[in-house]
């Protein structure tokens, strides 16, 4: 008899111990959602439409030996789609005006903002017209509308200021106007406003041009004598 012929026979299956099955392949806690690039991802945030600039700058130069004041109301940018992207241009607002009496508003288109603006100046100062004051401010009362913008002038006394909004004031500034109380009605449009402001100073007349276009004469009235004088 064989020597091994007592020891059981081992299944095969038995001889190696069976390989665990495989475990699913553990997830971490998931991360937060990356975003979307912020309030920029998207057409470069709040930039991506055109967008309008009402910061009002001004500048002083000298044209003929009189000092020419330029102020730039507002900038606004527009843009083009084709079919390499988008193309931008700029138009600017621009009031100038002597402090004398004269004003002139443009408004200036280019490509670049400084072109705008330059090209905006030198239409306005080619469009400069008179307006008629007294002394510091206006003879009397007017009343203007261009579009929706609506805009009261009314006389002030000395030391009274300009009571206006920036758009209002950059024209009457201009123009040489110091004391004046106003009320801005209707379309805040920045061009409307100036252009009802523009028409309502040229609508202006003093009392001297009034009699001289219905053909009178301005008769001079005495001043009242003192009471001393009369006494005596």
């Amino acid at each position: 008899m064989a020597e091994n012929e007592n020891i059981p026979e081992v299944p095969a299956a038995a001889a190696a111990p069976e390989a665990p099955a495989p475990q699913p392949e553990s997830r971490g806690p998931r991360g937060g959602q990356g975003g979307r690039g912020g309030q920029g991802g998207r057409g470069g945030g709040q930039g991506g439409r055109g967008r309008r600039r009402t910061d009002v700058g001004e500048n002083a130069f000298e044209k003929g030996g009189e000092e020419i004041v330029e102020k730039v109301v507002f900038i606004n940018r527009s843009s083009k789609v084709v079919k390499g992207g988008r193309r931008f241009k700029f138009s600017a607002l621009v009031v100038v005006g002597d402090k004398k009496g004269k004003v002139g508003i443009a408004l200036g288109k280019a490509a670049e903002v400084a072109d705008a603006i330059r090209r905006g100046g030198e239409l306005a100062r080619s469009k400069m017209v008179s307006v008629s004051l007294k002394d510091a401010t206006i003879p009397h009362e007017m009343y203007s509308t261009y579009g929706g913008a609506k805009i009261l002038l009314r006389p002030a006394s000395p030391g009274t200021g300009i009571i206006a909004g920036k758009t209002v004031r950059s024209v009457l500034e201009s123009a040489g106007i110091k004391d004046v109380l106003t009320k801005s009605l209707g379309s805040k449009n920045a061009a409307n406003v100036v252009k009802a402001t523009l028409n309502a100073l040229l609508s202006l007349r003093t009392r001297e041009q009034i009699y001289s276009a219905r053909g009178l004469e301005i008769k001079k009235v005495a001043a009242p004598k003192a009471p001393e004088a009369i006494a005596a």
